[in-house]
């Protein structure tokens, strides 16, 4: 495998691995109302291929953030209990924002490297042609 291919493959497993952050982000952010909901996180694995020895970056199992739920006074709502209380969820929109705004960041790079490596390849079948 040349050395143009391997980045491509590392850079391309990790824009993969961004995109599923920004879909559980996006999950986090969509549901930050939801009553009961809890957040999901999802954790970022080296995984080396040993006949190639390239590391590449692989998503774990989503998490669930065990942290406590909010506890909201509405006696009305249909999920209240006796004490009119009800839990709400563990997202915290400021920090969801935040994750997002670093995984795009991250995508980004990724993506600027893959297209350097795209084009480092493309100049060098150019310049041996000639």
């Amino acid at each position: 495998m040349s050395e143009f291919s391997k980045s491509l493959s590392v850079s391309s497993s990790a824009l993969r691995a961004q995109a599923a952050r920004l879909r559980h982000v996006s999950e986090n952010i969509s549901n930050a109302d939801t009553p009961g909901y809890r957040r999901k996180t999802v954790p970022f694995e080296s995984l080396t291929d040993p006949t190639s020895q390239i590391s590449e970056v692989k998503t774990g199992r989503v998490n669930l953030d065990r942290t406590e739920l909010e506890r909201i006074f509405d006696p009305a709502h249909p999920l209240a209990d006796e004490s009119g209380h009800y839990e709400g969820t563990n997202v915290d929109l400021m920090i969801e924002l935040a994750d997002a705004r670093e995984a795009q960041r991250s995508y980004e790079a990724n993506l600027k490297m893959f297209e350097q490596a795209r084009q480092m390849s493309s100049s060098l079948t150019e310049l041996l042609r000639k």
